[in-house]
């Protein structure tokens, strides 16, 4: 089995940002289980940037962009150098992977870092990821590592992808207010919980939360990936996980197996504008799987360019897909409602075309 562990900030870091030795030392120690199991181990990591926070002992963490991103430089290596200390105990060597959107969406770059990864999987290496936060353009990212993960399982045709975090799984309702609250055991690839907004945007050092984690699931699932979602705290989270022992939250895997540009496009793009469609439009696209054209438009929201991720909603401004828009927001605005015949003196006559767009409902 092919088997993505990701570990976040939150778990990794103390409340003064230093990495918490011994929660690298279980991730080590459980990732070296997994392999004496015969499985493959890939491991994504965040904690660069809370890490160089505290190596420059700075009191707080900066909010500007570009000290994130010199702090992420410093505090990459320190990372690296616990990883590999505590891995080494087991002779297991670390392979420094840092990847940026770019790598998924480009096909050439997709391909390059797939056959980069399974090399290294090859020669017995642990890949250990992180988002290259240092040069990382802050309009075009991952968002966190949580998107990261997910995505990386679609790369490299992982079997599963194990998410350690600060709580026990998904619970039925927020246990820091309700005590009643219990763990999700599984939720099937139809349950209406993966379509569903959590609250929490996870802790002042983290980026994350659950709602991101339940979205990275999402994002699994419509992979064929079974997702995990365990406690960083657990002894064993990650062989009880591979194993089918039961530990956190486990995500069923989709029958619908979506193209990495696609799952960048539904679950991980910035959603810069809204186009609203009538009835006959909706049913174009859900049932019949075509093109939006401008006739079924009826409202356009926001300010964008051509190659902007769309959310598409119906009448009731319920979701049904999400896209890559083929017209700017004022060239969708001038002809929507007009018929296919009325534009022929438009280079582009589809607001999306049905390969950039993705069906949700």
């Amino acid at each position: 089995m092919r088997v993505v562990v990701k570990v976040g900030t939150s778990s990794l870091t103390d409340v003064e940002g230093r990495i918490r030795l011994d929660v690298i030392t279980s991730v080590a120690r459980q990732l070296a289980a997994a392999r004496a199991a015969g499985h493959e181990v890939l491991l994504v990591t965040s904690g660069a940037v809370a890490s160089g926070v505290a190596g420059l002992g700075l009191s707080e963490r900066p909010q500007d962009v570009l000290s994130l991103q010199a702090l992420s430089a410093v505090g990459q290596p320190q990372l690296m150098a616990a990883y590999n200390q505590a891995l080494a105990e087991y002779s297991l060597v670390a392979a420094q992977v840092l990847l940026v959107p770019h790598d998924f969406v480009d096909r050439q770059q997709y391909l390059h870092a797939r056959n980069t990864i399974g090399r290294l999987l090859e020669l017995g290496c642990i890949p250990v990821v992180n988002e290259n936060d240092a040069i990382a353009n802050n309009e075009i990212r991952y968002g966190d590592n949580d998107h990261l993960a997910s995505l990386l399982s679609h790369l490299v045709s992982a079997d599963m992808l194990v998410l350690l975090t600060d709580t026990a799984g998904l619970y039925t309702a927020d246990p820091r207010t309700n005590p009643d609250a219990t763990v999700i055991s599984v939720v099937a690839a139809d349950d209406p919980l993966l379509a569903v907004s959590t609250s929490g945007a996870g802790t002042e050092r983290g980026s994350g939360g659950m709602a991101s984690k339940l979205a990275a699931a999402r994002i699994a699932s419509w992979s064929g990936v079974t997702a995990v979602i365990a406690a960083a705290s657990a002894d064993d989270a990650v062989i009880n996980a591979i194993n089918g022992k039961e530990v956190g939250t486990r995500f069923l895997p989709h029958d619908r197996n979506l193209s990495a540009r696609k799952l960048w496009i539904a679950f991980a793009a910035e959603v810069e504008g809204t186009v609203v469609l009538d009835d006959g439009a909706r049913d174009a696209i859900v049932t019949r799987g075509t093109s939006l054209l401008p006739a079924g438009v009826t409202a356009v929201h926001g300010s964008f360019d051509v190659g902007a991720t769309l959310a598409v909603v119906d009448s009731s401004g319920a979701l049904i897909a999400r896209g890559m828009s083929a017209m700017s927001s004022s060239q969708a605005l001038a002809c929507m409602g007009k018929r296919t015949a009325d534009l022929a003196d438009m280079s582009v006559v589809e607001v999306m075309h049905r390969d950039d767009l993705v069906v949700l409902a």
